[in-house]
């Protein structure tokens, strides 16, 4: 049984018949054609599925569709605006964080979500004081990103370009505003 949804991917609204067990992933790249989301483990272990659901950083093979009836997703390709880079993706480029780039997008996606976190406040394990607000740092941002695999071992490059992206920049939504 197929079920519409809306989901505006990317700034792009879209009417699409799912089934109710088709998750975004699978939406995105097989009915949506946006590739810039990967399959990794299809297991939610790996983070290169990583996209934003309504400004928040998702795991896109675990969530199913039809619940994002609405949402608003913004993959790696739909970051920026006005044809420039968004400041995460030219702080990567600038660092050289990324190798093979497989994880990249998803990583991109999930250090735009942890710049979020940071400025909203959130703690993590790697807080010393919960109750305070969290600082960028090396310990914060590989705490946060943590969930987000990188096979060819970029973490070197990867937590220095988020960290100059939270340093550089206040709070950004997904199109880098």
């Amino acid at each position: 049984m197929k079920t519409e949804i809306y989901l505006r991917v990317d700034g792009v609204g879209h009417a699409v018949a799912v089934d109710a067990r088709s998750t975004v992933l699978d939406v995105l790249r097989e009915r949506l054609g946006v590739t810039s989301v990967k399959k990794g483990c299809d297991h939610g272990q790996c983070g290169s599925c990583t996209v934003l659901t309504n400004g928040r950083r998702t795991l896109s093979c675990l969530s199913l569709a039809i619940a994002q009836d609405g949402a608003e997703i913004t993959t790696a390709a739909g970051l920026g605006s006005g044809g420039r880079t968004h400041p995460v993706q030219q702080a990567f480029l600038e660092h050289d964080a990324f190798q093979c780039g497989y994880c990249t997008p998803g990583q991109v996606c999930s250090a735009v979500g942890v710049i979020d976190e940071l400025a909203r406040g959130w703690p993590s394990a790697a807080a010393a004081d919960v109750a305070a607000d969290p600082e960028p740092s090396a310990a914060e941002v590989a705490e946060r990103m943590s969930g987000n695999l990188c096979r060819c071992g970029a973490y070197a490059h990867i937590v220095p370009a988020v960290l100059q992206a939270a340093t550089d920049r206040a709070p950004m939504d997904g199109a880098g505003r």
